[in-house]
């Protein structure tokens, strides 16, 4: 038989786990254009849907003062890792990196980021 404590506690924390997935940052590629760089961002997510999913990324410089957002208006429950550009981003004077750092609808931003060599 079970017992009805520990089955509550794992009831509870649950819906705790379901949004435990942070999104991953796989690959990152910049390139230098006209307008600034442009970044290429790979994600992946276990989306589930409208109510669920990644839901943007973006660049900080290394003080982590935002350069640019890329906010993504859709699941991806069929495109898993997908790549989305953001470009024209300028980077401070003498900056040789910045930071990636992804969002999730439920979960917010992810305490991780990834730190990109600008070329």
């Amino acid at each position: 038989m079970i017992n009805s404590r520990l089955l509550f506690v794992a009831l509870c924390l649950a819906p705790l786990s379901a949004g435990a997935d942070a999104p991953v940052i796989e690959d990152v590629t910049v390139r230098q254009g006209a307008g600034g760089l442009t970044f290429d961002v790979t994600l992946s997510h276990p989306d589930t849907g409208w109510e669920h999913y990644a839901d943007g990324w973006r660049v900080l410089d290394m003080a982590g003062d935002e350069l640019g957002l890329r906010v993504l208006l859709h699941p991806h429950v069929e495109e898993q890792p997908f790549t989305r550009s953001l470009g024209g981003i300028s980077v401070p004077d003498g900056a040789t990196q910045v930071q990636i750092q992804a969002r999730c609808l439920v979960d917010g931003w992810s305490d991780q980021t990834t730190i990109v060599t600008l070329p």
